[in-house]
């Protein structure tokens, strides 16, 4: 049956099939070709930064994987991130000993930020990508409001290494993994193990269905919100410490990246198919990717262009038909 497919039929074949395998293999592609134009890029320090890079958007991913399969969409990342990140210099100001403070004021703003796009988007019935897109614009707007545009601050020397620190003087180990080692636990458990879980995949699947079965539809998905808002602050005052001192916007390129990094991993944006396994792998490759982009020395313009273009390739590839239908 196979031998009678075209190229890119096959090619849609094996994504569907293993969409995180097709992800790591286009990684190393990319990462080879990286080398073969900059051979300097061949290094343990350079892959270590990769590492660091392809966690920090990959923590950034977790929320927006939720809500893609939930049937949702989440723009407000990269706003939430850089808020996060102007928070943790403000309330750290270069003092130890900040680090649960600001862990509780960064969760609860993302927190109520995803509240309110997933109140807007849910109850509201308002277009998940309008929504969130006008919260974020909300969002950053009261970024230059608190912050006259300057930065207010620097993390703590404490936080700052536990974040860029090499583990046991390892180039390509940076300490970063051990937040890793928190954050992947949970959204595998989230995904895979609970019963929100479980019902995200299905109201992401058929809603109509996931009614009938007795779940509180318009609840789960204000949820899956509510958590890409706490991932999403997470990652940013992680962001903050790998760069001790943030501005306004900072990483709102993270809004579009964490959406490219989900679809290239398999989730489907019509929800209900998706892994985080795929999302890790997918972040892997933006990063790999933006690397070779800089080593070809191409221009904001012209690097716009080439992700414009991948979005419209992934499209075609990930355009995934769903198991159930209403």
């Amino acid at each position: 049956m196979k031998d009678n497919l075209t190229p890119l039929m096959r090619a849609k074949v094996f994504v569907k099939e293993s969409p995180a395998r097709m992800a790591f293999i286009i990684a190393i592609l990319l990462y080879v070709a990286t080398v073969a134009v900059s051979p300097t890029s061949l290094n343990a320090n350079a892959i270590g930064s990769i590492i660091m890079m392809t966690l920090l958007l990959s923590f950034a991913s977790a929320g927006q994987t939720i809500v893609l399969i939930g049937g949702g969409m989440d723009f407000s990342v990269g706003a939430v991130m850089s808020s996060a990140a102007i928070l943790a210099t403000t309330i750290m100001n270069h003092r130890d000993g900040y680090f649960l403070p600001l862990l509780i004021s960064a969760l609860a703003m993302g927190a109520f930020v995803g509240l309110c796009n997933g109140v807007c988007a849910v109850k509201i019935g308002l277009p998940p990508m309008i929504v969130t897109l006008a919260i974020s614009n909300v969002v950053t707007r009261m970024q230059y409001v608190l912050t006259q545009g300057s930065p207010l601050g620097y993390v703590s020397d404490a936080f700052f290494r536990s974040v860029t620190t090499r583990l046991f003087g390892v180039q390509f180990l940076p300490s970063i993994i051990l937040y890793a080692f928190i954050v992947f636990p949970l959204v595998f458990f989230l995904l895979n193990r609970s019963r929100f879980g479980k019902q995200v995949y299905l109201i992401g699947n058929n809603p109509l269905a996931a009614r009938l079965d007795g779940i509180e539809v318009s609840r789960v998905q204000i949820l899956t919100y509510v958590f890409s808002g706490m991932f999403s602050a997470f990652a940013g005052i992680l962001g903050a410490a790998y760069m001790q001192s943030v501005r306004c916007q900072t990483f709102d390129e993270y809004a579009y990246n964490s959406l490219i990094a989900v679809i290239i991993g398999g989730t489907a944006l019509s929800g209900g198919i998706g892994t985080y396994t795929g999302s890790i792998a997918g972040s892997l490759v933006m990063v790999v990717l933006s690397n070779l982009l800089t080593a070809m020395q191409l221009s904001p313009t012209k690097r716009n262009v080439v992700l414009g273009v991948l979005m419209v390739l992934l499209l075609v590839l990930y355009n995934r038909e769903k198991n159930v239908r209403q």
